[in-house]
């Protein structure tokens, strides 16, 4: 291996594939990899598990996010660094793997092309950007209902963003309590603060890497989804990204009042006071079962989740979150930034697949209606989804959970952005192994992950790949341009673009969601 001494990165040998670049902090030594598809540019590097934040233990535990020391020497950044998902949750169908340690606050950095060497007045030169300033800019949220999900999952592999000319980033956050839940005398919303100094590191570092900090997207998937919608009417991040793609983006909002009264709860379940200190002194496996017992969704539960959304999740404060995500949009914060934003058909039929034959014999009036639909939008809401209510109780159950807890609230959305640059879509595409377009099917159409693991239990056999270059190319025509491809949303029965084989662009194409629109 050599060095050159003229810019920050050193030249591999023909005989390894390390390679090693500097941050603000230190230097890191990443692996290059092959992308995949025969097309674009060949070979991705990664930079796993570089930390951007101390590790939240001790001390540090329930405060905010601590900017990474500097560290002397080269650190390897050759595998996944620790998660802050423990274990196993079994709450979603992308792998998602939980890696042990402490040191859970990181990002993996995928990049096509590192920062060129300097030219002869010692600026940087670009790997093919706007004006050699840099590559644009993808950083991805994961989800997992703000208390699962991690980062390492080879679904979110940015190799193949890189072939196609974007650097990818990765971020980890603090879940479930530890990342927001509320602590009388501790910082709220632990957990988006790691997400502003997660991207306060892109804007610092990621022009080492190849990228152009100012074509950032932030992109994300169900609580991910709802993350970069958060950040979107968040006035302290806005300098922090360009543009945004909401993927069945799930808004959590919590007030103040049930996040005072769900900790408190949870501290006196606990037998602690519920301070700092008295958190403190509980361990990090019996915080989470007690989290997990007061979290816990059944069937009596599912009304109260409809009405009064996750218990865990960014908060209301005063300080963050001066006013919910919606009366931010209205009020015109993020107006500038492009917005992409979808959902699924059938985001948590799921949720009773298993009980088709018990639910034919279940009355399904009082079944809607405590699933949440008004008595005065059922005849409206029953002849609008018409197809779907004659497959069976499940499934217009099924639809319109899915309708009250995704659809109808992505198009509220929409409206509270008015003239903003807005594009809506839809995936139809129904999987082979469920027959619906179910909660996270379209993540690996994102990606252009089809050949990935884990691929069948959630889309069935063979996959259509046309469908991830249409989902996929419209992503990148996004991130390059702040435009997917379609024609932008304006009034009620704007253009959509409807992802199905074939794929086509469809006025009102969210017609049969309007009557809860109305009703509520």
């Amino acid at each position: 291996m050599r060095r050159n001494h003229r810019e920050n990165v050193v030249m591999t040998d023909t005989d390894t594939d390390l390679v090693e670049v500097d941050t603000a902090a230190g230097r890191v030594r990443g692996r290059w990899r092959p992308t995949a598809g025969g097309r674009g540019n060949p070979r991705s590097a990664a930079f796993l598990g570089i930390p951007f934040a101390e590790a939240p233990i001790g001390p540090l535990r329930f405060q905010a996010p601590v900017p990474k020391r500097p560290w002397d020497g080269v650190l390897d950044a050759l595998e996944f660094a620790a998660t802050a998902q423990r274990g196993d949750p079994g709450v979603t169908l992308i792998p998602e793997p939980s890696v042990e340690g402490e040191s859970t606050l990181n990002v993996n950095v995928f990049t096509p092309a590192l920062r060129q060497a300097q030219g002869p007045s010692g600026a940087a030169q670009g790997p093919r950007g706007a004006e050699g300033a840099g590559l644009p800019v993808l950083v991805w949220i994961h989800g997992g209902g703000y208390f699962a999900g991690s980062p390492a999952s080879p679904w979110y592999d940015g190799r193949n963003f890189n072939r196609d000319g974007v650097v990818t980033v990765s971020i980890s956050y603090r879940l479930g309590f530890d990342g927001f839940g509320w602590i009388e005398d501790a910082p709220s919303n632990r957990g988006v603060r790691d997400w502003l100094l997660a991207l306060e590191w892109v804007q610092q570092n990621i022009a080492a890497f190849g990228g152009d900090p100012a074509r950032v997207t932030i992109a994300g998937q169900s609580a991910g989804g709802g993350a970069v919608l958060t950040l979107l009417g968040m006035e302290q991040a806005q300098h922090l990204f360009h543009n945004v793609y909401a993927i069945s983006g799930a808004l959590a909002d919590v007030t103040p009042a049930r996040a005072e009264a769900f900790g408190r709860g949870l501290a006196a379940t606990a037998g602690v006071e519920p301070t700092v200190a008295g958190f403190s002194s509980v361990g990090e496996e019996r915080l989470l079962e007690l989290q997990k017992q007061a979290t816990k969704l059944g069937p009596a539960s599912i009304g109260s989740v409809v009405a009064e959304g996750l218990p865990l999740g960014p908060t209301i404060d005063d300080d963050l979150l001066l006013r919910s995500t919606r009366a931010s949009l209205a009020a015109g914060v993020g107006a500038d930034k492009p917005l992409v934003l979808g959902a699924t058909d059938d985001e948590f039929t799921m949720a009773f697949s298993g009980a088709e034959k018990s639910l034919r014999w279940v009355p399904r009036g009082p079944l809607l209606k405590k699933l949440g639909l008004p008595k005065s939008a059922r005849r409206e809401y029953l002849a609008a989804n018409a197809d779907i209510a004659a497959l069976s109780t499940a499934r217009i159950a099924g639809r319109l959970l899915t309708d009250l807890m995704f659809r109808s609230a992505m198009l509220r959305v929409v409206a509270d952005r008015g003239d903003a640059p807005t594009w809506v879509y839809r995936f139809s595409w129904p999987s082979g192994r469920f027959g619906f377009a179910e909660h996270c099917l379209d993540v690996p159409f994102f990606f252009d992950c089809l050949d990935g693991p884990a691929m069948e239990p959630l889309a069935g056999p063979n996959p259509p790949q046309e469908l991830a270059d249409e989902v996929h190319g419209a992503a990148v025509a996004f991130i390059s341009t702040g435009d997917p491809g379609w024609p932008r949303h304006h009034g009620d029965a704007g253009i959509v673009r409807v992802y199905d084989t074939p794929t086509r662009d469809v006025a009102d194409a969210y017609a049969s969601v309007r009557p809860l629109l109305v009703s509520q």
